[in-house]
Formats: structure tokens, sequence, C-alpha cells
């Protein structure tokens, strides 16, 4: 059973459907990406990016995180098995953002040449990435509104710079859906097009909504889910609806995953997405 923020989602075939991967023959194709960006909003890509980078990475986060009570203090840690106990909130904040965001790890991730050339490649021009970045765990069993990312398009976030940026979401580790990976509203970028060109713009920024079910009932639409693997990349659109699953994974391992933004360095920049990620940045 897949649920977001407890909400379980229809799983019959015109609710809920797969997510669908860029065929190999067309992976070097930037006319064929583009033409599949704008027709899906979405570019899955499995395997874009060496495994290994990313494992090490999630290793150097949850290893980070002995003391919290989030992991165990033992070498189970980097693993990033949920420890069951109760969260030292402060503690946990410090660690994440005086340690993990602004750390030369995080740093190395997020412009590895796969990334930053591919990006460079794809958008003809020099790019610039984001300082503002996002990381997000969730624990196993965590579920109620406010647990997972309810349904949004990123643009709302990006209201001061170009609407032609482009975001990479990347699990850090395996994310089988029953982790509580990504989820992409199947053509919901073309209707979020459509309002934005009427100029119903959502002020202040807002998520959509946290009931899933009953959103793919308002758009006629499919929720798309996967399995991914350490390694896979989902490239999306400012435009497209996506939100998260719960992680009801029985194996009590945590869902890691972090979200980056590349555009052109020419257009224009959101300049409040200019400094590292804080919980308390009013964003």
């Amino acid at each position: 059973m897949l649920t977001s923020n407890g909400y379980v989602l229809d799983e019959r075939p015109e609710r809920l459907g797969p997510l669908e991967p860029v065929p190999a023959d067309e992976r070097q194709d930037r006319d064929a990406l583009w033409h599949r960006l704008r027709r899906d909003g979405y570019l899955y890509l499995p395997g874009h990016l060496p495994a290994r980078e990313v494992l090490d990475f999630r290793r150097f986060y949850f290893s980070a995180m002995r003391g919290t009570g989030l992991v165990p203090d033992d070498d189970r840690a980097p693993a990033g098995i949920d420890a069951g106990e109760e969260i030292d909130r402060a503690l946990l904040r410090r660690r994440l953002f005086e340690e993990i965001v602004p750390s030369a790890q995080y740093e190395r991730l997020c412009t590895l040449p796969r990334i930053r050339n591919w990006f460079a490649w794809l958008l003809g021009d020099r790019v610039h990435l984001h300082r503002r970045r996002i990381i997000r765990h969730t624990r196993p069993g965590e579920s109620g509104i406010g647990t997972a990312t309810q349904a949004h398009y990123d643009l709302v976030y990006l209201r001061e710079g170009t609407d032609r940026v482009l975001s990479l979401w990347i699990p850090l580790g395996d994310c089988p859906r029953q982790r509580g990976g990504l989820t992409y509203l199947e053509g919901s970028h073309r209707r979020v097009l459509r309002e934005e060109a009427q100029g119903r713009l959502r002020r202040p920024a807002a998520s959509i909504t946290a009931d899933l079910p009953a959103l793919a009932e308002e758009h006629d639409a499919r929720w798309l889910v996967t399995d991914y693997a350490a390694g896979d990349v989902v490239v999306h659109s400012a435009h497209i609806i996506h939100a998260a699953l719960d992680n009801v994974d029985g194996t009590g391992t945590l869902r890691l995953s972090t979200d980056i933004r590349y555009q052109r360095a020419g257009d224009p920049i959101d300049w409040r997405w200019q400094n590292l990620w804080h919980d308390a940045d009013g964003l």
C-alpha cells in the first residue's frame, strides 16, 4: 500500500502508473531530450550518476547524524538504519545546517562533472547552480500531514527568477517506492503552464495539497512512481506537480534525497536562492 502524508494512493491503472525512463537511444540526443521534457515535464535517467559517489555521500550524511537519535551510534549508522529513538532536534539541526549543508562533500556531490557538464550540454550555455539545495530524510513509519513533501510545483517558490530553471532530484541510495520516492502527476505541467499564462499565481508560496488521491481525481490523471536505485536521477521542469510518498519500508531503512537546481547563467536568477539552505530562511 502506497501512501503520502497518510493518504492512501488509488492504485487503479487510471490513477497510478510507471515513471518512464529515457530510452538508451535518446540519452545522447539533446533534441530528443528537450522534446521529451516539454512533452512529459520530466526526464527519468536511471544510472546517470556513479552509484559509488551517491552512496559515499549517504554514508557521510548518516555518519554525521550519530548522537542525534536518528541512527545507531555504532557502525550501523552509515547505512542509514533508523535507530527508532527520540530525536534530539536541536543537535540534528546543528549537524544538518552547520556541518552537512556547507560541507565540501555536499558541494562535491552537487557539482559532479556528470551533473554540471551534463546541464551545460543540455542547456547549451554556461550554467548556474543555486546555492540553496535541500536534503531530506524520512523515517520509516512516519505518516500524517507534514511528514512527506506535499504536492507542489517548483515555480511557486522561485518567483524572482526565470521559469526555465530545471530541478534535479537525486535519491541518495536505493529508494524503492515503499521507501518514499518522488512521484509526478502525469501531464500536470500543461495545466500549470496554462494557469501561469493566465496570471493565476500562487502567493504567498504554498503547496497545493497533501491529498494526492483527490488531486489525481481533479486532474483525471495518474501519479507516476518507480523503484529508484542509487545513481538514478530525475530532471524536471518548474511546472510539473510532484510530491513524495511515505516511507513504509519494513526494513527500517531511512529514505534520503536531495534536490538541486540548475539554469542558464544568463537568465534571471532568484536572489533568494543564492544562500545556503536553512529551515529558518523564510522560503
